[in-house]
């Protein structure tokens, strides 16, 4: 006897209806199901995400990063209170370090952010990195089409901070805000270039007290930098602003910055990036299911052991052990 056909999205997953009619619990519980490892939790997952799609990519993505110290909690509360006074939604999904004894969040953004999380309109969401580069937690493109179908117009994907690879960050977003502190001279030299070319916007925050004039001279001198990069995103050329979110000054105009590349953007150019991350994205899942998988495999864990020991002691070229575990997930 064959299956029933389901005909009906509510027949997918409970979830799903109170999910796209904005229910918290039922979005959190989404979060909690996509970002689980058991297998028959991804199979659910799966079915909850393809039918959650065509409610999705109607929000603005925004990611932004910074160095340890810089103020991103501080500032993105400001910031969100802001869209909020603007009549917008937002969720926060913020990346926090792991700890490496029992693989939880180290920090808490709800904490960080206590006036935004009381408000209706935003919903903040802190995840561990886990061991994902970037500081993005693996499942973080799914849990922003998430709170996009429970009806989010606006997203902030919070980072661990600069340091790791940020293009994890600027493949899944629609523009990228890198915040720095004020410097000069030789701390001015020692940012990384490569977050550098990646930004859409720079933000000097911490512009306040005797920090103000030093911050200014930093967004000249950034401006300056800027000036001899390829922008990252085709139609725009990235901006430097000063903010301070101790005060607020500087804060609210940091959507304006976002109006205006959106408007230089347009559309169609924010739906070929969109599309281009998608495609990258697929790969980067092959990547690490793949890896997974190999890691489960029996006779490769049975092999892992002894070939790590092999590589250790100089017996064994890491290469060659890598083949040897290819050839054994394999079964040659």
């Amino acid at each position: 006897m064959s299956a029933p056909v389901v005909t009906s999205d509510e027949a997918v997953d409970p979830l799903l209806a109170p999910l796209l009619a904005g229910d918290r619990r039922a979005l959190a519980q989404a979060i909690t199901l996509i970002e689980s490892t058991r297998s028959d939790h991804r199979v659910r997952a799966d079915a909850l995400l393809a039918a959650v799609l065509p409610h999705t990519g109607r929000s603005v993505r925004l990611g932004i990063t910074g160095v340890p110290g810089v103020g991103k909690s501080t500032l993105i509360e400001r910031f969100g209170l802001s869209l909020l006074d603007r009549g917008r939604s937002l969720a926060v999904l913020a990346i926090d370090p792991s700890s490496k004894r029992g693989g939880g969040s180290i920090l808490g953004d709800k904490t960080r952010m206590e006036e935004l999380s009381r408000r209706r309109e935003a919903f903040i969401r802190p995840s561990p990195a886990g061991a994902t580069l970037g500081g993005v937690a693996r499942r973080t493109r799914e849990t922003m089409l998430l709170v996009e179908a429970a009806g989010f117009d606006t997203v902030i994907v919070e980072t661990v901070g600069v340091g790791q690879s940020e293009t994890a960050v600027s493949d899944m977003v629609d523009m990228f805000i890198v915040l720095l502190l004020p410097a000069g001279g030789d701390d001015l030299q020692g940012i990384k270039r490569g977050v550098i070319e990646l930004a859409d916007l720079i933000v000097v925050n911490k512009a306040d007290g005797d920090l103000k004039a030093t911050a200014q001279r930093s967004a000249a001198d950034y401006q300056h930098a800027l000036r001899m990069l390829r922008s990252p995103t085709a139609g725009w050329t990235p901006e430097v602003t000063t903010s301070s979110a101790q005060t607020g000054e500087g804060v609210t105009a940091i959507w304006d910055v976002v109006e205006r590349f959106n408007a230089a953007v347009g559309e169609k150019g924010i739906q070929k990036r969109r599309a281009e991350q998608a495609r990258a994205w697929m790969w980067n899942e092959v990547g690490e299911t793949l890896l997974a998988e190999l890691k489960k495999h029996p006779e490769v864990r049975r092999l892992v052991g002894g070939l790590e020991r092999e590589v250790e002691a100089g017996r064994a070229t890491p290469a060659a052990a890598a083949r040897t575990m290819l050839e054994a997930f394999h079964g040659r």
